[in-house]
């Protein structure tokens, strides 16, 4: 078995070629050589991509993902802190629990609502407690 064949198949718009082979010895490798009648060129190869458009999609995947997930509670949470530490008395505010009062004292850790005028019944509720100030929404 001195010879080796390698059959392939001729893309249809091409002519026919003629496929050729040489003895292979021991110590010799075996050598193809394709004839074709068309001046056709191999197409040329793409050059090799640099490491850094590699990452880029990952890069834009976290950008994303900072807008998404970090920067949105965050900025929520000062407009928040914003809304509570401007509370002042007589203030109209809903909490999140869904109750309606008016503001009588403002501290650093509590905040006194009034929820009752007949009975002047008054609560008090963590800052992070109040939802929404009712005073500011109307105006």
């Amino acid at each position: 078995m001195n010879n080796i064949w390698i059959l392939a198949q001729a893309p249809p718009d091409e002519p026919p070629s003629s496929i050729t082979s040489e003895p292979v010895a021991a110590e010799e490798t075996s050598t193809m050589t394709v004839a074709s009648d068309s001046n056709t060129a191999a197409p040329p190869t793409p050059p090799p991509r640099s490491p850094l458009t590699q990452f880029i999609p990952i890069a834009l995947i976290f950008v994303v993902f900072y807008f998404l997930l970090f920067r949105g509670p965050r900025k929520k949470q000062q407009q928040h802190k914003k809304m509570v530490q401007s509370l002042k008395k007589n203030d109209k505010v809903r909490t999140i629990g869904g109750i309606i009062g008016t503001v009588v004292d403002v501290k650093d850790d509590e905040i006194t609502l009034k929820v009752d005028e007949s009975n002047n019944t008054k609560i008090k509720v963590a800052p992070s407690a109040i939802g929404r100030n009712l005073s500011k929404d109307k105006s």
